[in-house]
């Protein structure tokens, strides 16, 4: 069993997880199926009765409970992995990397998430709460209005040749070049 758990908890290669990507891809292509995360959200809703308020919840969502244990998966498979496969080393970053994080001081200290950025410490600050604020708003805006988020249209958009899904995944790119080089810097 150790060996099995030695197995999982080493990084596998890229390739490895784009072939199985593709697979994934073709099973909800095969069964008609779109993959995103964001729609669980209007799946809750639906759920909850938000439909009885507002009519974009109105609908069945019982075609949508694949989706709801996807996600579900992913939580758990999530902790799993955090709790049980973590080998324990620091993350191999680059040394670029680091001394720019080092710049715009953010402090790199071995983990996914510096501290010196995800922490209850700073989310209790002004800065840091209004950072995760406006953050979340506009995912939450932005997800709405490309209808549908990153995965979703980079994964799905993209391997079924929708032009929509190019559009918003440039726009996803150039976000990311502006937040990195002008918005990052700007606040920390």
């Amino acid at each position: 069993m150790n060996e099995f758990i030695e197995f999982l908890s080493t990084p596998w290669s890229w390739y490895f997880s784009g072939f199985m990507i593709a697979v994934v891809m073709f099973l909800l292509l095969w069964s008609g199926e779109r993959f995103g995360v964001s729609s669980t959200l209007k799946t809750l809703c639906s759920i909850g009765g938000a439909g009885k308020k507002v009519p974009f919840f109105a609908g069945g969502w019982k075609d949508q409970t694949w989706n709801l244990i996807f996600v579900l998966g992913g939580i758990i498979g999530g902790y799993i992995a955090v709790t049980y496969l973590d080998n324990g080393k620091p993350l191999n970053l680059a040394m670029s990397t680091v001394l720019d994080l080092k710049e715009l001081g953010v402090v790199f200290d071995g983990n996914l998430a510096p501290k010196s950025i995800f922490s209850w410490e700073n989310a209790f600050t002004l800065k840091g709460f209004l950072v995760l604020l406006l953050g979340g708003f506009l995912v939450g805006f932005g997800t709405r209005w490309a209808d549908g988020c990153t995965s979703g249209h980079a994964i799905s958009g993209l391997s079924n040749l929708q032009i929509p899904s190019l559009i918003a995944v440039v726009g996803f790119f150039i976000g990311g070049l502006l937040m990195t080089h002008i918005i990052f810097p700007l606040i920390f």
